[in-house]
């Protein structure tokens, strides 16, 4: 807070002392216009033409410095000449009263959120294009920079990036030591996805993750291009395949994008590509037209289902009830990973829906110490553990030893067992 204005003060520069008298017209609810100005001083009066506050400051001889000589206090001018609009409530004044809320840079405040917090700290109604100006000034005034300028640093903070992360990959891509060297640890399943950055020169944020052994979202690649298009996906899943290999086991999972289809028959033309069943219930309700409930029970019954006959007979079933599904599902393909969806990759966009507004390098920082800060939590977690297995696989075995106490198991040879639950019977192949 810059404070008031009285008599003697010194400011460091006219713009400060204009910001001081803007945030203080703006605290006690006045409006004030510059009466006269130059290069050596200033006078400023209260808009009402019969008040008397006014303020006067002159610069310091061989100084930038200003200082106040004069300051009539008292406002002469009636009680409800008073709006909650105020003259002085500029985009940059908007954004030094609102820069201390960006110290974090995942602190992101929307211009709605800027409104709400000039008026209620101030009382001043905000225009949604101020807020969204005063915004950018915020960014500007803390270093995180113009968009502009924060494309110009963005080689610069990769390059120290590297300095103190080695072992990361750059190339308008990034993939951080520790997402390349867990990624061996982690099953063979990619989800990959796309979303729209927010900031002034827009561009699309490309996306790479899987599920690290206690299913939890494992970050391992980001990428940055103008646009969801063929060149901009192909370039980034080439990326991903020099840092990361080509597993002979390494499944994709995305929406199947046009893009994307065209990029992953490129850039891993062995790696088996899965649809997220979602997308694909999206698209077969929009080719058939139909809005019937027991079309996506059905889809949905089939694309869980536990073992083949199980599926043979809900798929059956499906195709019964939607004439041209059959044609449709076998042309996109009818193999499976356990992994069928991209939610992971979605709820990682949805974690960065805030700092995708941020400029690029700041929004890069963001990134990383987010990467950072799971890692470091999940490791600390890990050195706790007892087992070699993670927690989520132990949870699990102890849920299913607890049902299976209820079984009983008949052996047949040395690999096959007749396991019977109740009334079901079941065989199991221990050498598939």
């Amino acid at each position: 807070m810059l404070g008031d204005i009285e008599e003697n003060r010194v400011f460091r520069s006219k713009k400060e002392l204009m910001t001081c008298l803007s945030i203080m017209s703006m605290r006690k609810k006045f409006q004030y216009k510059v009466f006269k100005s130059n290069t050596s001083f200033i006078v400023v009066r209260c808009v009402h033409p019969s008040c008397s506050w006014r303020v006067r400051a002159n610069k310091l001889i061989e100084s930038e410095y200003w200082m106040v000589t004069k300051h009539v206090d008292k406002h002469t001018c009636p009680t409800d000449f008073k709006t909650t609009r105020r003259r002085q409530a500029t985009s940059w004044v908007v954004g030094e009263c609102i820069k201390r809320r960006f110290i974090n840079p995942g602190r992101v405040f929307r211009p709605r959120d800027v409104m709400d917090d000039m008026k209620q700290r101030y009382g001043v109604e905000l225009s949604y294009s101020v807020a969204w100006r005063g915004r950018e000034c915020a960014y500007e005034n803390l270093r995180l920079g113009t968009p502009e300028q924060s494309y110009n640093l963005l080689p610069g903070y990769l390059h120290m990036l590297m300095q103190t992360n080695p072992g990361s990959f750059q190339y308008l891509f990034i993939a951080f030591a520790a997402s390349i060297q867990g990624f061996s640890y982690c099953r063979p399943v990619i989800s990959i996805d796309a979303t729209h950055l927010k900031g002034k020169y827009r561009g699309v944020l490309f996306t790479a993750v899987c599920h690290d052994a206690n299913q939890q979202i494992f970050p391992l690649a980001i990428g940055v291009g103008d646009s969801e298009n063929d060149a901009a996906w192909t370039w980034f899943l080439k990326r991903v395949k020099d840092v990361f290999g080509e597993n002979p086991a390494l499944v994709i999972v995305s929406d199947r994008h046009r893009s994307i289809r065209s990029a992953v028959e490129e850039a891993f033309p062995r790696a088996f590509h899965g649809i997220c069943i979602y997308h694909l219930l999206n698209n077969l309700k929009t080719k058939f037209k139909s809005k019937n409930k027991e079309l996506e029970q059905h889809y949905i019954a089939a694309a869980k289902a536990y073992n083949l006959q199980e599926f043979h007979v809900l798929f059956y079933t499906l195709c019964s009830a939607v004439p041209g599904a059959k044609e449709y599902l076998e042309s996109v393909g009818l193999d499976r990973y356990n992994i069928m969806t991209t939610n992971i990759s979605e709820s990682f966009n949805a974690v960065l829906v805030k700092v995708r507004e941020l400029p690029i390098t700041a929004f890069v920082n963001e990134v990383r110490l987010l990467c950072q800060r799971w890692f470091q939590q999940r490791r600390t977690k890990a050195n706790g553990c007892s087992s070699r297995m993670s927690t989520d696989v132990e949870n699990k075995l102890e849920e299913r030893r607890d049902r299976a106490q209820t079984m009983d198991v008949i052996c047949a040879d040395q690999y096959t067992f007749d396991v019977v639950d109740g009334d079901r019977n079941y065989c199991v192949d221990m050498a598939l």
